[in-house]
């Protein structure tokens, strides 16, 4: 089977792999947050619960925000091509 299609794909560039992983990133942290909160249900009060899910999210978007930030490092400086001189 030959995919004409797939041969002219091109490969992700750098920031779009940098948005998969920080959003990556903010939904599993995302789901611990619901996790703990879902866990504390019956043991903590409400303001503790809330005070451990903002924790858990601030990580989770500055993680992500930093992980989008250094991967999309921007376009890379060209050189101009070479002179030839004889």
């Amino acid at each position: 089977m030959n995919f004409p299609a797939v041969l002219f794909q091109m490969a992700p560039s750098s920031s779009t792999i940098g948005i998969i992983v920080a959003f990556s990133f903010f939904f599993v942290f995302l789901a611990v947050a619901i996790v703990a909160y879902k866990a504390l249900r019956k043991t903590a009060k409400m303001a503790f619960r809330m005070i451990v899910v903002t924790i858990i999210l601030t990580i989770a978007v500055a993680g992500s925000l930093s992980l989008w930030y250094f991967s999309s490092g921007g376009t890379p400086k060209l050189k101009p091509p070479a002179e030839r001189r004889r």
